[in-house]
């Protein structure tokens, strides 16, 4: 976590004076991404409309004015954000600040429910928002997982938002019994637009994929460091790539490579963005799970958090057999899920090995990826992207 000092007394005022068309507001790297490519629609067929973002760098180099780089502060987890509980009441205040003194026609939140929907409440609340009788316009883009936990959560939603898009097919029937008007809108990794960042490829490196956020990097990291040196004592000619969204989880990795240095023989770190093939993989849970299950790359979910936090999390959680999305779409364990203590390195060297290996688990991995792509994309109405719902509430 940097220092609060780095968070500014305010943000800047709309470029040119302009008043802004839409704010975006995304807490996370998937966010800011899935952002992009929908400002980058929105510019393509409006170039007037004049875009601002609390989000990160790849919102800005869509077009969009970054008002705050929040990417670079995302926290994950009650024990997590309860002791960062100052730096994130002040980004609160300035953003609730800047809403009020420059007035954005519409606020498109992106996931991020815990700051988003508080930001929600309190501009209707104030009477800014449409819901409160102002003239702000509240969008909302990726539900919350209400069908996994407060589920109660949608009638505050319908009770704050204008319209929610969801990426989720079955999401739509999750708010059947509110007023709030929800639209499936496709999955981001299913848009033509989105340009994918890893492709299987029987030949390619081994992918570790330890998590976007420093924390739970320092907890998984160490154990896919030491399934790959078990792994690669018996198959010495495969590399292996780790992913990661750049500073502050670079220098994390960085850190526990030269710690664990000979389990860290053959390993490459690269920046996210750049188009990368895999002949297998081991990931968290989260964005990048579902991106290589998509390109049928053959692995396993592996995640560990704080012991607190888990403990929490599983009380909350009540009727979600799995974690990782893809398992839960397809309704069975395609890609096998080592939680907690489970996340043994022998365990996932073998499910390297059984992956890498064995022909039915590549084929099997092929099929399942491309059950998803339907699931994700063939039912959405094919006039209507994010870009679309947004234009149509504006």
């Amino acid at each position: 976590m940097a220092p609060l000092a780095e968070l500014p007394p305010a943000f800047d005022a709309p470029r040119n004076d302009a008043k802004v068309d839409i704010l975006f507001i995304a807490g996370e790297h998937s966010g800011d991404e899935h952002s992009a490519v929908i400002i980058e629609e929105l510019l393509s067929r409006r170039p007037e409309l004049n875009i601002a973002a609390l989000g990160g760098q790849h919102m800005a180099e869509s077009g969009a004015q970054l008002l705050f780089d929040m990417t670079r502060f995302s926290a994950v987890g009650i024990v997590e954000v309860i002791s960062n509980y100052g730096f994130y009441k002040k980004l609160f205040d300035r953003t609730l600040a800047w809403i009020r003194k420059y007035q954005p026609r519409m606020v498109c939140f992106v996931d991020y429910p815990g700051f988003n929907l508080r930001i929600a409440d309190r501009l209707t609340k104030e009477g800014l928002s449409q819901k409160g009788g102002g003239a702000i316009k509240l969008c909302y883009y990726i539900s919350p997982q209400i069908w996994a936990w407060k589920s109660g959560r949608r009638f505050e939603m319908a009770r704050v938002l204008d319209s929610l898009g969801v990426i989720f097919p079955f999401e739509v029937d999750c708010y059947k019994d509110t007023d709030l008007p929800v639209r499936f809108v496709g999955h981001p990794f299913v848009n033509p637009r989105h340009k994918p960042m890893v492709r299987y490829s029987p030949d390619g490196p081994v992918l570790l994929v330890p998590g976007s956020r420093p924390k739970p990097v320092r907890k998984i990291f160490p154990i896919l460091l030491q399934a790959w040196q078990i792994y690669h004592k018996d198959h010495p000619d495969r590399r292996a790539v780790v992913i990661h969204p750049g500073e502050p989880v670079r220098s994390v990795l960085y850190e526990l490579m030269v710690k664990w240095s000979d389990a860290a023989r053959g390993i490459d770190l690269v920046e996210r963005g750049t188009a990368q093939t895999a002949c297998a993989q081991l990931a968290s849970s989260g964005t990048m799970s579902l991106n290589t299950a998509l390109a049928g790359i053959p692995g396993a979910i592996v995640y560990r958090a704080n012991p607190i936090t888990w403990m929490i999390g599983r009380q909350i959680v009540k009727g979600v057999e799995y974690l990782g999305i893809m398992n839960i779409l397809l309704k069975r364990p395609a890609w096998p899920e080592y939680l907690q203590n489970d996340a043994i390195p022998e365990k996932l060297a073998e499910r390297l090995k059984a992956c890498t290996d064995d022909p039915a688990i590549i084929y099997a991995a092929q099929e399942d990826a491309a059950m998803l792509h339907t699931m994700l994309g063939g039912a959405a109405d094919s006039h209507c992207s994010p870009a679309d719902w947004l234009l149509e509430n504006l």
